[in-house]
């Protein structure tokens, strides 16, 4: 289940590396786009295409649609809960399916999977172009290093990453993108921490590579403050306006801390995502691993 708002640069790749996970069927919702994303999932016979009269800020900032769904879909199974800018990694990602995932979760007892954001940018000398290609051979870098990590009652926290680094923001950056939906699990006030607070402890992290600042960036950063949807007046957003009007750009990079994308098994080696021990083999018939760029 995803929510999406004109994504479409992101959103061909986006469906593209879940179908590759084993993702048999897509349900969206698509909040009055107008780039010709919603035409295009139309246009998929393995999504449905969901709307609404309320836009996101009205819907509770999407925890509105997401409940409804899950309860027009129902309850008691498993679902991965994103949206159109958030692509799931977790180890050995590029041979091992969701299914095989939901089974080492089970197994554990978790009913969640636990991921920070993240945020990806482009690194020097790259240029922008709209290929088919996965978004993380354009916005190739991440800060490997910088992210602060906390515990409360209600879960899980991880601050930091550049939006930290440049922009001083403690925006929250975990998620829980798998999770096992019954009559117990509702959003309170937070989408970053469902509710009940005692499944946000799992054993098993994975990540969301997060492409807030793709190749059409200062396009969706202009709509964000013109529409005001977003948390506190999409003041995050204004932020970003000011500094693109400043110097015309967002340059994320940092000789520190910049590091390239090289696929799951540099995130388990950094700290990011959990190492799994599957206890089975790789099935014969394994889905072909998504493309990942040279380290």
């Amino acid at each position: 289940m995803f929510i999406c708002h004109n994504d479409i640069h992101l959103i061909e790749s986006f469906l593209l590396h879940y179908r590759a996970m084993g993702a048999a069927h897509f349900i969206v919702l698509d909040d009055a786009s107008t780039d010709g994303t919603r035409e295009f999932l139309l246009n998929q016979n393995d999504v449905d295409v969901w709307e609404s009269p309320l836009r996101y800020s009205e819907a509770r900032r999407g925890r509105q649609w997401r409940e409804q769904l899950f309860e027009a879909y129902g309850k008691d199974r498993w679902y991965v809960n994103v949206d159109s800018d958030e692509f799931l990694v977790f180890a050995d990602c590029e041979t091992r399916s969701l299914s095989e995932l939901v089974g080492v979760l089970e197994r554990a007892g978790d009913k969640r999977l636990a991921a920070p954001m993240i945020d990806m940018y482009a690194g020097p000398g790259v240029r922008p172009n709209l290929t088919r290609n996965p978004p993380w051979t354009i916005s190739d870098h991440f800060d490997s290093s910088g992210y602060d990590v906390s515990l409360d009652k209600r879960g899980v926290s991880v601050k930091g990453g550049p939006r930290g680094r440049r922009f001083d923001e403690d925006n929250e950056l975990m998620k829980y993108p798998l999770i096992y939906w019954d009559s117990s699990c509702y959003f309170g006030s937070s989408p970053h921490r469902p509710l009940p607070y005692d499944r946000n402890f799992p054993k098993n992290w994975g990540a969301l590579l997060h492409f807030k600042f793709f190749v059409n960036y200062k396009e969706k950063i202009a709509e964000a403050v013109k529409e005001k949807q977003h948390f506190g007046g999409a003041v995050h957003y204004q932020r970003l306006s000011k500094e693109i009007d400043e110097n015309g750009t967002i340059d994320l990079y940092d000789e520190a801390v910049s590091t390239k994308f090289a696929g799951s098994q540099q995130l388990v080696d950094l700290g990011f995502v959990t190492p799994i021990k599957w206890s089975e083999p790789k099935s014969d018939n394994a889905l072909t691993p998504p493309p990942v760029p040279p380290a």
